[in-house]
């Protein structure tokens, strides 16, 4: 099956017309305030860890309550799409994030701010399934392409995410985050999304494909990237750069990682996730190893090209590999893992840095990229065993 192929079963009739054209303008842009709650840390973190004199672990630390509510919020998340409208889901994920921006508004110290940071990431798991299951229900046929656009305006919300972190202070961020938090409420309401329940069913098997499993390492692999490149390598840039010009650093990757994942939909899955290890590794080992501006930039833009692949590829490899009817587990799972990455990298890579120097930080998406080599040739291999089968 290939990954635009209709799943199995009825599906409801695609929307067209203007209804279609303002609810996919919505999903997007939720998918760039989601997104843009990943990455309003980031040049943050410089200005907290002088406030509470944290070490790069105890920031990473920090970092990492966000990929682990987000654990929850797709547990929480899938339970609720296979009962309701994946519509409710995002309203429940809004509801979340708001309080947890409220956590950084009002609070000052850790004790605080790990809690909220961790309550965010609940919401935003839930603004996740809420925005992919209302896209898949709402365009049968067309996953592929509508999910790599999905993924562009999450790398948009990359560009947003840094331009409120450059805002003098940590109340000044998160401020403006809570406002467009309840802005974005407002449309959602307004416009009632497409009721689609009763749409997607679980189904355990697809946990066994080859095809699930690549996709679940390359997922991982992708957001293994971002959390290096948001977790860690802000302390890196902040020995040479003000909050202002980090945000402005982390904004500017964001357009290219974009890009790159509109485009990716043009190559085929597995080639645009192989492509992106190369690119990933080399852009993040230049931008540990160099303490030159010029060189963070170029290393970023090669870095950041390869996760917009990356996380295309990735999605891709799983609508392959999984009918959209059926993906409610593959989805959750699938999501799960892929987040997994964005804890394991602030953990593992804070301290790496704080023992062996940024330069060392590398190695941790390293792994992540022969982990993808080897699960794809995998699949491959699975894939060429059932063809000779067939024919024979």
């Amino acid at each position: 099956m290939s990954a635009t192929a209709m799943a199995e079963g009825p599906a409801p009739e695609p929307l067209a017309g203007r209804r279609s054209t303002a609810v996919y303008a919505v999903l997007l842009g939720l998918g760039v305030l989601d997104a843009a709650g990943y990455s309003l840390i980031a040049p943050v973190l410089p200005e907290l860890a002088q406030r509470t004199e944290a070490s790069v672990t105890v920031m990473g630390m920090l970092v990492a309550t966000f990929p682990l509510g987000m654990v929850a919020g797709f547990a929480l998340g899938g339970a609720v799409v296979r009962r309701r409208a994946p519509a409710a889901v995002i309203l429940v994920g809004l509801g979340l994030v708001a309080t947890g921006s409220l956590g950084f508004v009002l609070g000052t110290d850790l004790a605080v701010l790990a809690p909220a940071r961790l309550l965010m990431g609940l919401g935003s798991g839930c603004l996740w399934l809420g925005i992919t299951f209302t896209t898949l229900a709402s365009w049968p046929g067309q996953e592929y392409l509508c999910m790599s656009r999905v993924f562009a305006a999450y790398s948009a919300g990359g560009l947003l995410g840094p331009l409120l972190g450059s805002i003098h202070g940590v109340r000044g961020p998160f401020t403006a985050y809570l406002v467009l938090t309840l802005l974005m409420a407002v449309p959602v309401l307004a416009l009632q999304l497409p009721a689609h329940g009763a749409t997607f069913t679980a189904d355990h098997r697809a946990l066994r494909s080859r095809g699930f499993w690549a996709a679940s390492v390359g997922i991982a692999f992708a957001v293994m990237a971002l959390g290096t490149l948001e977790g860690v390598l802000p302390l890196h840039f902040g020995t040479k750069l003000p909050q202002a010009q980090i945000g402005a650093l982390y904004a500017a990757t964001s357009v290219l990682v974009a890009v790159a994942a509109a485009l990716a939909a043009r190559l085929r899955p597995r080639r645009a996730l192989l492509a992106s290890t190369v690119l990933v590794i080399a852009g993040l080992a230049a931008a540990g190893a160099s303490s030159s501006v010029p060189v963070w930039i170029v290393a970023l833009t090669v870095g950041g090209c390869g996760i917009g692949l990356a996380n295309t590829g990735a999605i891709g490899v799983l609508l392959d590999a999984v009918p959209a009817r059926r993906i409610v587990t593959a989805m959750v799972l699938w999501s799960q893992i892929g987040i997994l990455g964005y804890l394991l990298a602030p953990l593992t890579g804070g301290p790496i840095a704080d023992s062996y120097g940024y330069t060392a930080v590398a190695a941790v998406v390293g792994v992540g990229g022969v982990a993808v080599a080897i699960t794809l040739a995998w699949q491959h291999r699975g894939t060429q065993s059932s063809a000779a089968s067939n024919a024979t």
